[in-house]
């Protein structure tokens, strides 16, 4: 049976952490199996704390201090098991219950990685500074590597798990986003975008990426297209 391993980073997320997980638990994929892994990135606002109690529904592994996103999301996939593997930030700007719908290009054998396109849906702008960033980071990444993305940012980064196999990913940081993709479009994996819903939260609710974090994307993509 095909698994889906979902891995869910999470950094001082006490507010939300549940409710993502009540929600994760309750996708369903019909015949396809599923596990749920979640690495705390070293939380300190009692985020860890909360996790404890769902360690016997799923498998949860902590850092001991903040390493970063991408340093988290390396834990979870070494930690995976599953043939198909999703990203979800442990926050409520992104719908679980979509993941359904991202998956089936790859369980049919169609494309090897998706992305959920927020720029794509028919959603709310948010903070316009970080709007404008993320289109301009997509639009250096079309530049540089000839693809058509309009979301390179986005959480929802979905894979078959033989795409691990021809990457060697170094980021630890938001870096992360940059690099995968970079990587993903050199070795000549086409990428799929489905529209997804995307409720945008400010920084006082804990939103985390700022705009240095950009700049380094824009580097990392030229870095990474040359090297």
């Amino acid at each position: 049976m095909t698994k889906i391993s979902i891995v869910v980073p999470v950094y001082n997320e006490k507010n939300y952490i549940r409710q993502v997980l009540d929600r994760l638990e309750k996708v369903s994929f019909s015949s396809l199996d599923k596990e749920i892994i979640i690495v705390d990135d070293g939380s300190t606002d009692g985020t860890k704390e909360i996790l404890e109690s769902f360690e016997d529904s799923f498998k949860v592994i902590y850092h001991n201090k903040n390493c970063g996103k991408g340093a988290a999301l390396k834990t979870g996939f070494k930690n995976s098991s599953g043939e198909i593997i999703v990203i979800q930030d442990a926050d409520l700007e992104y719908n679980p219950s979509e993941i359904k719908d991202l998956i089936q290009s790859i369980v049919k054998g169609e494309v090897s990685v998706v992305y959920g396109s927020r720029m794509n849906g028919n959603n709310p702008i948010g903070h316009r500074r970080y709007y404008l960033g993320n289109l301009l980071i997509s639009w250096v990444t079309n530049l540089l590597y000839g693809s058509k993305l309009s979301d390179v940012e986005t959480c929802y980064k979905v894979f078959d798990r033989k795409v691990l196999d021809k990457i060697n990913l170094e980021q630890n940081d938001f870096g992360f986003e940059a690099e995968f993709t970079a990587k993903v479009l050199k070795n000549h994996f086409s990428i799929r975008e489905i529209p997804i819903s995307y409720s945008p939260r400010n920084f006082t609710e804990g939103k985390k990426i700022n705009w240095y974090d950009g700049l380094k994307a824009i580097f990392l993509l030229i870095k990474y297209r040359f090297s």
